[in-house]
């Protein structure tokens, strides 16, 4: 079978993340692949798969040493990300992901001492599974226009609202909600995020969706009907929820750029292996001059995206403010992606249209990447602010 490889960026992977991303495509090969059929059937990934990744260090690379995480940077999220979606299974790497990478991370940068002991280590070894809930019915994008409301009270912090297609919603034990905690703010003030835990009183898991891709990743529909939450369940300063969903934005948007990047090259790898098999007219789909200049146009869009994603990277790595890079990379990368999966479907023929075979369910699983997370024409207008 064909391997098709971009080019290493030599000079910001260093051996530890080669062996990284070796590590991390051995298990995708042994046992997501294997078993990605089976999770998509059943709608979630089992418990173990958590608990294996966890003990192999993968879920904690982000977090704090003394936490029990890897201390390790951006461009490990990228890695992992981007061979994650190599697998072909998007809702495998969406559940993953989110927890890794867009839930638990705000403990990790906003939590207390105490917080950060409880919940951290627990996340790291896969045994507590993360889920961040910002979306309404009625505030997608736009974050400042949520309505789930916070108060304080002398038992501590009642919370009345529902949130909507959560990633790992009904699977979840440590869910991020952002809730407005001043009825009088208007907009992006007044939010703030409470670490809301399993069972807790008044949250209910109302619905779980069935999707049109990421199949094997479970999104659901909360309420929180009077909710309670002690006082410690703040997180952060009162106030300045808004900032920090911004703030981890840019972290959650190199991930995606990862996503589209790593699927990207196994449509590709998977194409190009079929046309040189397949017959048409005498000859091989790959001896067509049409075929190969379509793969060849798509392969190199791929390329500069995953040239972006790294560069953000970088940027995120040195500190650097990268709100208008990943925002371009959001919109670039994903747009590029449904290029991409579409043009390799079409290339299979009548075989992509099958349910169950790899471009089929890269070609579902793409679709999401331009709506969440900041759909692409939010992501366009935060670039234009800052030209």
């Amino acid at each position: 079978m064909t391997t098709f490889e971009f080019q290493e960026p030599g000079s910001l992977v260093s051996d530890e993340l080669r062996m990284l991303r070796d590590q991390v495509r051995r298990y995708v090969d042994e046992v997501i692949v294997p078993n990605g059929d089976q999770w998509e059937a059943s709608g979630e990934i089992p418990r173990s798969v958590f608990r294996e990744l966890g003990a192999m260090g993968f879920l904690g690379m982000r977090y704090p040493e003394a936490y029990g995480g890897g201390g390790m940077g951006p461009l490990a999220s990228l890695i992992w990300a981007e061979e994650l979606a190599r697998s072909s299974y998007g809702g495998v790497a969406s559940a993953l992901t989110v927890h890794s990478d867009m839930s638990i991370m705000h403990i990790a940068h906003r939590g207390t001492h105490e917080q950060k002991q409880k919940y951290l280590p627990a996340a790291c070894a896969g045994e507590k599974v993360g889920a961040v809930c910002v979306t309404e019915p009625g505030a997608g994008s736009d974050v400042a226009g949520l309505k789930t409301r916070a108060r304080r009270t002398d038992k501590g912090w009642v919370i009345d609202g529902s949130k909507t297609f959560i990633t790992n919603g009904v699977f979840g034990d440590i869910y991020i909600v952002a809730a407005r905690t001043d009825p009088q703010s208007k907009g992006s003030r007044g939010i703030s995020l409470f670490i809301v835990e399993k069972g807790a009183p008044g949250l209910q898991v109302s619905k779980r969706f069935d999707k049109h891709g990421w199949r094997s990743s479970d999104t659901a529909e909360l309420f929180f009907d009077d909710m309670l939450v002690p006082d410690e369940a703040l997180l952060g300063e009162e106030g300045k929820g808004f900032y920090y969903i911004m703030s981890t934005f840019q972290n959650e948007r190199l991930v995606v750029g990862a996503l589209a990047s790593g699927t990207s090259a196994k449509a590709i790898e998977l194409t190009v292996d079929y046309v040189r098999q397949r017959q048409a007219f005498g000859k091989s789909l790959w001896d067509q001059a049409v075929v190969r200049n379509k793969l060849a146009g798509v392969a190199a869009k791929a390329a500069a995206v995953r040239a972006l994603t790294y560069q953000c990277g970088q940027m995120i790595e040195e500190g650097k403010d990268a709100v208008r890079e990943v925002s371009m990379l959001k919109a670039f990368g994903a747009e590029t992606l449904q290029e991409v999966v579409h043009t390799c479907l079409q290339l299979h023929g009548g075989t992509g249209y099958i349910i169950g075979t790899p471009v089929e369910r890269m070609a579902r699983d793409a679709r999401i990447l331009t709506i969440g997370g900041g759909a692409t024409e939010v992501m366009l207008e935060e670039v234009a602010k800052r030209m």
